[in-house]
């Protein structure tokens, strides 16, 4: 009887999806994983995500940490892209605090069912039922830490 493993890689996890971004006619590489997470995960168009999120980062207020304003092409500062996702009815579920270390992985079995946004280390990534849609596969094989997620209840089919 032959035994067969499978590996992380083999599972059905990643799905290249550029939110959109094609489609409304941009081209190149940029840093734009926030609009593409939103399109995503909301099924809101490319263009309307990016236009709106550049409106938030004209309004943004500098300080000492923000010594210029965010944008929909090269990153967009937490306080404004949050404040739009919760705009669109999502909720924010914090997945590790302060010293807890990392409890919730980019995993299938890790995380909940339904169109979530991941809060990875200098990265936004959709999640739809366990797969990831994004550019490339941010999981490190299952190793990478998920800070937190966005989660909507009112997109599509209600999972609980």
């Amino acid at each position: 009887m032959q035994k067969y493993q499978i590996t992380y890689r083999e599972l059905n996890v990643f799905v290249y999806n550029d939110g959109g971004r094609g489609a409304a006619g941009f081209k190149g590489s940029t840093g734009d994983c926030v609009v593409r997470a939103i399109c995503i995960a909301a099924k809101k168009p490319y263009k309307e995500v990016y236009d709106e999120l550049n409106h938030l980062c004209k309004v943004e207020r500098l300080g000492k940490r923000t010594k210029s304003k965010s944008n929909s092409r090269t990153g967009v500062y937490r306080k404004t892209y949050e404040k739009y996702i919760l705009s669109l009815g999502a909720k924010w579920t914090p997945c590790m605090g302060i010293g807890t270390g990392c409890k919730v992985h980019l995993k299938s079995d890790e995380l909940p069912k339904g169109r979530i946004i991941t809060s990875l280390s200098k990265h936004l990534c959709a999640v739809i039922d366990g797969v990831i849609h994004d550019l490339n596969d941010p999981s490190r094989d299952g190793t990478r830490c998920v800070y937190g997620y966005y989660q909507f209840h009112n997109i599509g089919e209600n999972h609980e």
